[in-house]
């Protein structure tokens, strides 16, 4: 069987995830995530590969996806921080790729009605779907959701 692989891609203040406001992002680091992820999906969670990558530049994030792209990557389950409601380029990188993406979002973005900046997404029409507000439980939601969407599994809209 062909191992899988997904890239979880963060952005700009998401280096300290589980150390960062726990208050709004939950205390749980990215190392739980492969437990997470056996636990949605079992064995099959056996034939999956996750590669990491954060940066707190916009151009890093842009060359990681469009280095995603060559690498063939099965897809990405991305949270892009505030640059999610602020960055056209990456809006535009995502539209070309031809890799899909599930935008993951820590905290519920839709329920942050004190800074409405936020309930936006720029990158949003380009993604598959999107994760919020399950803390690092919507990471291993976006690589379940990606599974499904590459075996052809979709609910019907």
């Amino acid at each position: 069987m062909k191992t899988r692989k997904y890239l979880v891609l963060n952005g700009p203040n998401l280096g300290h995830i589980g150390d960062r406001q726990p208050e709004i992002y939950g205390s749980q680091g990215l190392d739980s995530l492969p437990g997470l992820l056996t636990e949605l999906l079992g064995e099959g969670a056996e034939g999956i590969e996750l590669l990491f990558h954060q940066s707190n530049f916009e151009g890093n994030l842009i060359d990681r996806l469009e280095t995603a792209r060559r690498e063939g990557l099965d897809g990405v389950a991305m949270n892009a921080g505030a640059l999610t409601h602020t960055s056209l380029a990456l809006a535009d990188c995502l539209a070309w790729i031809g890799v899909p993406c599930v935008e993951v979002h820590l905290s519920n973005i839709f329920a942050r009605t004190d800074e409405p900046l936020r309930q936006k997404s720029l990158m949003g029409k380009s993604c598959i779907g999107v994760v919020a507000g399950f803390g690092i439980l919507g990471y291993a939601l976006a690589v379940l959701a990606l599974e499904r969407h590459n075996a052809g599994v979709q609910d019907k809209k």
